[in-house]
């Protein structure tokens, strides 16, 4: 036992405990192969970054004009969204406003009695910015507010 005790000690001893790096490594470590490989990836990476960004009208599918949203488009009758009634059961009808209260909401219905009539709005399915200043129909899902009257998440628009 206890040679090979000492035969260890003998090895360890043998080999120094830092090594140098030559340059002949590193020129195994960047083969033709990685080189070309980590280009490539580059490359996919700016390509996808440029695509994502919505720089481009192919993502955005020409929504936009110069980051204006276009709402010329948006005509008395237009319906957007989801025929789904069952989960957006509650409906209300004003004139769409931007601006939240409080961090709840970015947009709002005007409605007639005041402030504290109007219902403030998200939606995750319908873009609301085309119907700004639009008298409209939305139905959605009420929502737990801390502080707006009346919070909705909306799955459907009509313009009226």
């Amino acid at each position: 036992m206890e040679e090979k005790i000492e035969q260890v000690q003998e090895q360890n001893q043998a080999q120094p405990l830092v090594r140098d790096f030559t340059k002949e490594g590193l020129k195994n470590a960047f083969t033709p192969k990685i080189v070309t490989l980590l280009i490539v990836v580059v490359v996919v990476g700016i390509i996808s970054g440029y695509l994502i960004s919505g720089k481009n009208n192919f993502v955005t599918g020409g929504k936009t004009s110069g980051g204006i949203l276009n709402t010329s488009s948006v005509s008395k009758g237009t319906i957007e969204g989801s025929n789904d009634t069952k989960t957006f059961k509650d409906t209300v009808s004003g004139t769409l406003k931007e601006g939240g209260i409080d961090g709840e909401g970015a947009f709002h219905l005007v409605r007639p009695g005041g402030d504290s009539q109007n219902v403030y709005l998200t939606s995750s399915i319908v873009d609301l910015s085309k119907f700004i200043n639009k008298k409209i129909k939305v139905w959605g899902e009420t929502q737990k507010a801390q502080h707006a009257g009346w919070l909705m998440d909306v799955g459907r628009v009509e313009v009226l």
